[in-house]
């Protein structure tokens, strides 16, 4: 048995149809509700004339019907394609066409901007609404309401031949340019996001049942709750893989601390994906105002990827919740993940010259400027990379699938994500941060990242980005935005150099500052390099 989406969720479905499968909102399914709903959507598509390889967009905030959509999807071979809900039409009419959407599953608030530019993508035929509060007429797309197409349409599962090389894409905006989509065959992303290495042995699924027998052996699984919006990869896989292991699934529809603590509480949840500092500081300050309004005994992991996750903050989440455990990952949309670090109450982790120093996860090295991978404890900096199961490259872009999907001269293919990295002695990996924001000042380099996360130790900065700009002397100088914390008074240029001295060489700490209200991520938490350096440079140039 081989590794296919669609194949792994319904193993799960058949080993434990009666388990609790989702939760979100007010909708409660169990594994067998769900795969029905699935099967009826899926049907319902099948009868339109979708099929193997179409790309079908899902555009909403989260739901039981986005996931339930995806899965779907998944079943009838063909592409489920993530839409950004903050685009605007402009950047939703490039998504929309550069992903060639046949058909769009999406929330019912949103018609105004689809139909803004339905006319720029002639291929897109045909839409499925899920309803919301919202009061627009999907009469204006010629939309059909999520239960006109499930109410008429079989439960019985499609009956088609899937393959190991269907496609997963997921797209990624990262921190710079626009969005891409990064092509998976399904055999390589269960590999590298989806539970088929486990991220504490580095062992690999050996045969497609063996989640499923795994699902079947458990009477305790496990609640987890995925706060990241669903169109985010990290609430993707941090839904799938519990799925393809019979566990259970909650959401909340919209994120907030306060949404997020209760909902633990109420569904007894054990587990938490986030995505970095965004979204853990609003639960650590939430928490710290209301340090007794939540049994939150049940809870015993925070998992945190895609977005960096500062010690600061790990540090004042564990002392508010001694008993659980931080489980730090490193990865992308491109590489899957590149390695983990676990963090208890009172153990102290080295976090080395930048970013987290992480356990290597499996096929992950450190290449060095000609692609050689580099030997522990050089001291040398490389670029992250990761071998074996890895994309195939970016939808429709061969330039820059070329540039970042690489053959070295030992033969093997890596995907090379940008960012750079220490192979350290004891052969964990060091991250530096991403070498498109790299800053040169007088021929030193200097990680964003690495300086973000001495001044976020600052008791009055709230968030902030650091970004070169340009040093008539040093060809760039390091620039800090920040975002001064709510009802404090806000740091001075002098104080933030000060306490950067404490960690950081001179060299790195901010010569410029630049504070505003908010400092601009996505709603996954990726920061906004360019919105930062642009307004970095513009402030600079006013000063006098």
């Amino acid at each position: 048995m081989g590794f296919n989406i669609a194949d792994l969720f319904e193993r799960a479905v058949d080993a434990v149809p009666d388990r609790r499968a989702l939760v979100c909102g007010d909708r409660t399914l169990t594994f067998a509700e769900f795969d029905a709903e699935a099967n009826q959507l899926a049907n319902h598509l099948l009868a339109e004339g979708f099929g193997h390889s179409d790309h079908i967009g899902i555009y909403g905030q989260n739901s039981a019907e986005w996931m339930i959509a995806m899965v779907a999807i998944f079943k009838i071979r063909a592409v489920p394609i993530n839409i950004n809900f903050r685009y605007v039409e402009d950047e939703l009419a490039y998504l929309f066409d550069n992903a060639d959407l046949v058909c769009l599953v999406h929330s019912r608030e949103y018609i105004d901007r689809i139909e803004a530019v339905t006319a720029k993508v002639p291929g897109l035929r045909h839409f499925v609404m899920i309803d919301d509060d919202s009061d627009l007429d999907p009469a204006r797309i010629g939309a059909i309401s999520w239960e006109d197409a499930t109410a008429g349409a079989s439960t019985e599962r499609p009956d088609l031949p899937r393959t190991d090389d269907d496609h997963y894409v997921i797209y990624t905006g990262g921190t710079t340019g626009m969005p891409k989509g990064v092509v998976w065959r399904h055999e390589d992303v269960f590999y590298a996001l989806g539970g088929g290495v486990d991220a504490y042995t580095n062992e690999r699924v050996t045969h497609g049942q063996q989640l499923a027998d795994k699902a079947r052996a458990s009477d305790a699984p496990m609640v987890t709750l995925n706060a990241p919006p669903l169109m985010h990869g990290a609430a993707q896989w941090g839904a799938l893989r519990f799925f393809f292991e019979g566990n259970t699934v909650v959401f909340v529809p919209k994120f907030s601390p306060e949404a997020v603590w209760s909902t633990i509480e109420r569904e007894g949840v054990t587990t938490i994906v986030i995505t970095g500092d965004a979204m853990a500081r609003p639960l650590v300050e939430c928490l710290q105002e209301h340090p007794d309004r939540w049994d939150l005994s049940t809870l015993f992991v925070v998992s945190s990827s895609a977005a960096i996750f500062s010690p600061t903050l790990k540090d004042q989440l564990l002392d508010l919740l001694p008993n659980i455990i931080i489980v730090d990952a490193i990865g992308s949309s491109e590489s899957g993940v590149n390695g983990m670090v676990i963090q208890t109450k009172g153990e102290t982790l080295n976090h080395g010259g930048g970013g987290p120093t992480v356990k290597a996860g499996r096929d992950a090295v450190v290449l060095d400027d000609d692609l050689n991978p580099l030997p522990p404890g050089t001291g040398t900096v490389g670029k992250l990379a990761r071998g074996g199961n890895i994309p195939i490259g970016y939808y429709k872009d061969p330039e820059k699938t070329a540039a970042n999907f690489v053959i070295a001269p030992d033969g093997n293919r890596y995907v090379v994500a940008g960012d750079y990295a220490l192979l350290e002695e004891d052969g964990t990996i060091t991250l530096l941060g991403r070498g498109s924001v790299c800053i040169n000042s007088g021929g030193e380099k200097i990680y964003p990242e690495e300086v973000e996360g001495v001044l976020k130790a600052h008791p009055e900065v709230y968030d902030t980005l650091v970004v070169g700009v340009p040093d008539d002397r040093w060809g760039q100088a390091v620039c800090a935005v920040v975002q001064p914390r709510e009802g404090h008074v806000p740091p001075t240029l002098d104080e933030l150099a000060e306490h950067c001295r404490t960690a950081l060489a001179r060299y790195k700490v901010p010569r410029h500052l630049v504070l505003v209200d908010e400092v601009q991520r996505s709603p996954s938490g990726k920061p906004d390099y360019p919105w930062a350096t642009a307004l970095a440079k513009d402030a600079i140039t006013a000063e006098p």
